[in-house]
């Protein structure tokens, strides 16, 4: 693909991080989450137009606290440091930051100087999420302070000549009022972006670069038939057509239909080369008392990518496995960016050897709904387009502890009665993510006038744009009467079904 204008964030060990590229990505520019401590001729290499320091839990003056490189002040590059990320800029350029005597948690009138190029066109009080126990005490040198709060003198500050700027608050979150706006004037007021990251330039530049790679060489695409894979078949499809063939493995951890449905879709509505392999037995011998949600994740991985080669090999010599594979997925799985959360079972539970060429990931820089423009572009049905995500490793991680053929029963039945129950009364179109799971928990009951001692169902229902925060949906409670009441009675050993109330953070949106 041709150079796309790049603003680079620094990853600190904060919890909004992921936030803060999805809101340089609204504002149609492209940009990179790296680790704090990338080497500077890395950065240098990527030449980007900015570079936003995250928020993070540590504290600058602490010796093992995490700090970049000294050198990135000297790129001549537009730096703005957000919360941990104004303190460092701070303590590193000479400024002093101290414990706070009153620490800063929640939303607070915050006063600014809408003088500012970071501030352009903001009201000069500003409803701003605060989150530190640390603050400014002395701003470095060619400094000047442009927000304050009655608690915090120094909220915001900036040194024009060199372009740098700092924010006691984080702009990312929706609490934070004008927020994506000020990300926006940094990004088009102080790093002179242009705005080249569309969704239509970059189909027609990946495609581009697809056919270049593949030529006239054979692939064959881990198709699952949710949004991700979907989008990456169709779009390989139209860089090398017919050379391309999707297989579905149906591993026994797909929802009740699931495989029907996907066999479905693929051979009636799209014209690609569709191949059904039928793995129940192998994936579920590999998982027999297996419990451990990383140890699942790994066996899948590389179970998923035995089945593809064997089966390439039946196709001749195919050289590019094509997988699915989205920005999440890959910062979750803690490669090259921040801690890890968890392996997904396409990254980090990949096996050290794959007797493929090479693996071909042409989604890996985008976030869900990002992904989902793309199948927009690409003419995809809205109705795949808009399907709720199902994890690659299916009911293996919405089964608790160990997994059987019974549980997986009870999950399917208990978990096609809340979907069809959300289905049925339209909140599809909000909540986008829900699901059952098979708790590992039994409790004692009564049904008939005898004691039962059976598993809860813990019902997940989230409202997300990106898939990297979310939060818990309210579904009336009247639904929820009726869906816990009739999984009690129609799906055998469940005697109890508890909603799940976290959002993510702290939470993640699967349980495993």
């Amino acid at each position: 693909m041709k150079e796309q204008e790049l603003i680079i964030i620094l990853d600190f060990y904060g919890q909004y991080n992921q936030l803060i590229a999805r809101r340089v990505r609204e504002c149609n520019v492209f940009c990179e989450i790296l680790p704090f401590n990338t080497p500077i001729e890395k950065i240098k290499e990527k030449n980007p137009k900015g570079i936003i320091f995250t928020g993070g839990p540590a504290s600058v003056y602490l010796e093992d606290s995490p700090k970049c490189d000294e050198e990135i002040f000297n790129l001549g590059i537009p730096v703005l440091g957000i919360c941990y990320g104004m303190q460092l800029m701070t303590y590193m350029l000479g400024g002093k930051v101290k414990r706070a005597f009153k620490r800063e948690f929640g939303e607070i009138d915050v006063q600014i100087n809408n003088k500012s190029l970071l501030f352009e066109g903001l009201d000069d009080i500003n409803k701003c999420l605060m989150s530190h126990q640390d603050y400014v005490e002395n701003v470095p040198e060619g400094f000047e302070v442009i927000g304050s709060t009655d608690n915090c003198k120094i909220a915001s500050m900036e040194n024009k000549e060199k372009l740098f700027y700092g924010i006691q608050f984080h702009p990312e979150v929706n609490h934070t009022k004008n927020g994506t706006k000020i990300i926006r004037n940094f990004l088009y007021n102080i790093c002179k972006c242009k705005g080249t990251w569309k969704m239509n330039s970059f189909v027609e530049e990946k495609v581009k670069e697809l056919k270049e790679k593949i030529g006239d060489k054979k692939a064959v695409c881990a198709l699952s038939g949710g949004v991700d894979s979907s989008v990456a078949a169709a779009l390989i499809n139209k860089a090398i057509g017919s050379n391309l063939t999707c297989i579905f493995v149906d591993h026994g951890l797909l929802r009740k239909n699931e495989a029907k449905e996907v066999e479905e879709i693929f051979t009636k509505q799209f014209d690609v080369n569709f191949v059904k392999v039928d793995a129940k037995d192998r994936f579920l011998g590999k998982l027999k008392g297996v419990s451990d949600p990383e140890q699942k994740r790994k066996i899948i991985g590389e179970e998923f990518i035995r089945v593809f080669e064997e089966e390439g090999k039946k196709l001749g010599k195919v050289d590019y496995l094509i997988q699915g594979t989205i920005y999440p997925d890959v910062i979750e799985s803690g490669v090259g960016v921040g801690a890890k959360i968890k392996s997904h079972h396409n990254v980090g539970g990949l096996p050290d050897y794959v007797d493929f060429k090479e693996i071909i990931e042409p989604l890996r820089d985008l976030f869900k709904d990002e992904v989902r423009k793309v199948g927009l572009e690409l003419g995809l049905p809205e109705y795949l387009v808009y399907r709720q995500p199902f994890p690659g490793p299916g009911l293996a991680i919405r089964v608790i502890g160990d997994i059987t053929e019974d549980k997986l029963d009870i999950l399917r039945e208990a978990d096609y009665i809340f979907r069809d129950a959300i289905i049925k009364n339209g909140l599809d179109k909000d909540i986008n993510q829900y699901f059952a799971v098979l708790t590992n928990i039994r409790s004692v009951g009564v049904m008939g006038d005898e004691r039962t001692y059976d598993y809860t169902i813990a019902l997940r229902a989230v409202t997300t744009s990106d898939f990297m925060t979310a939060t818990w949906s309210k579904v009336p409670y009247e639904i929820l009467e009726k869906v816990s009441t009739k999984i009690v009675n129609e799906v055998k050993h469940v005697n109890r079904v508890v909603y799940d109330i976290t959002s993510k953070p702290p939470a993640t949106i699967e349980w495993e």
